[in-house]
């Protein structure tokens, strides 16, 4: 199995649990402990509630008044995971173009990529607004007409606006949001719920622990040795 080589190669990479050693939407409810946040995430886990509904339930949560606590704690907690830059390196080297394709949010994923050198083109994530008494959480990559699973930012969506036709389409993940990107794209690295996901279904998948893993499975896709899962 080996990258086509008269394709395009774009690489649709996760941030909360895959760039970041945890995923930080849990790290922050864990942390502030608001009343029901564990009955919303057991909702989200037993698709009774979408993903949407689930984190924006979850942050209305949180009053407003509690922002800089919140960055704060962010900035202080989040761990960046091992090999990153190194991956950044290496798509530039190799004309990979790379898109950080999130369901986390720009309050504490966008200070945490800034020293990265990403263009704002790169990004895609939910936003945030602190002006009302409760956080909200804004979506500016909703679902298309081909996704009814309000996801809130819409990973299969971008990556259908990448034609299979032109591009090698690359996905990195590790949890749920990642589950329908995955069934989209040619070549997948998982890890977590991710990769189990992955496994369940039959397709395959390389594992990664460290982004280092992920250069690795890149250079033997790129040169027709599977790396395998």
């Amino acid at each position: 199995m080996k990258l086509d080589a008269g394709k395009k190669n774009i690489i649709f990479c996760d941030f909360d649990g895959t760039i970041t050693v945890t995923d930080n939407i849990l790290d922050i409810m864990k942390h502030f402990q608001p009343d029901g946040w564990e009955d919303l995430l057991r909702q989200v886990l037993d698709k009774e509630i979408t993903l949407q509904e689930g984190v924006g339930g979850m942050f209305a949560l949180l009053p407003s008044s509690l922002k800089e606590e919140i960055i704060q704690y962010t900035r202080q907690s989040i761990r960046i995971r091992e090999g990153f830059p190194e991956l950044l390196d290496y798509v530039r080297e190799h004309d990979f173009e790379f898109l950080v394709t999130s369901g986390g949010i720009d309050f504490f994923l966008l200070p945490t990529l800034a020293p990265f050198d990403l263009k704002p083109e790169q990004i895609y994530c939910n936003g945030s607004d602190f002006s009302e008494e409760r956080l909200r959480i804004t979506w500016p990559y909703p679902c298309d007409e081909h996704c009814g699973k309000g996801c809130g930012m819409c990973k299969t969506s971008i990556i259908r606006s990448y034609s299979p036709d032109r591009y090698n389409r690359i996905l990195i993940g590790d949890s749920i949001s990642d589950f329908e990107g995955a069934k989209q794209a040619d070549f997948v690295f998982a890890r977590s719920h991710l990769a189990e996901e992955c496994q369940k279904l039959g397709m395959p998948y390389h594992k990664f622990a460290t982004f280092h893993d992920v250069i690795y499975g890149l250079n033997a896709l790129r040169g027709g040795t599977d790396s395998g899962a």
